[in-house]
């Protein structure tokens, strides 16, 4: 690589991480302004949607969270207050916990998608054509690849729950 190919790369990682930081930043308050609901507890019950059953074990829902992964205890220990999602022994694992969706917490998911999508159709991806949407796609794709497959889809599961 050349100087300018790796100042152009790391512009590219700036202006990468500027517009995730922003995108994230304004669909939290769009979210939150909207239905009261912090995105992180929207990642949470996106996850539990697309689980089986509506639930994980706690060490596989944080794995499978695309946003933020710290406090997730807390975090749960706060939903469970509101009734958005219970906690549930694993049968033949006393130490084991699943968390699981309740009815509420599906019926806020439900509400909650078609406005969180809209957002993100509105923020990003009424700013990139087809050919642009086609290559940033098969970029991300070959880096998630090399770095794991973990993301989930949380607006189409999200929003296959309503249908």
């Amino acid at each position: 690589m050349n100087m300018t190919s790796d100042k152009t790369r790391l512009e590219a990682w700036a202006l990468f991480l500027e517009a995730h930081a922003r995108l994230v930043q304004t669909l939290e308050a769009e979210l939150e302004a909207e239905t009261g609901l912090p995105l992180t507890w929207y990642d949470v019950l996106a996850q539990l949607s697309a689980a089986p059953e509506g639930r994980l074990r706690m060490s596989d829902l944080y794995q499978s969270l695309l946003l933020s992964k710290s406090g997730l205890t807390r975090r749960i220990d706060r939903m469970v207050e509101v009734g958005l999602v219970e906690r549930k022994g694993c049968p033949g694992d006393r130490r084991g916990v699943f968390a699981v969706l309740t009815p509420k917490g599906r019926e806020i998911l439900r509400a909650a998608a078609p406005l969180h999508c809209a957002g993100v159709e509105r923020h990003f991806g009424e700013h990139i054509d087809e050919t642009e949407l086609a290559t940033f796609r098969r970029v991300l794709t070959k880096i998630i690849a090399d770095l794991g497959d973990g993301a989930e889809r949380q607006c189409e599961s999200a929003l296959d729950e309503g249908a």
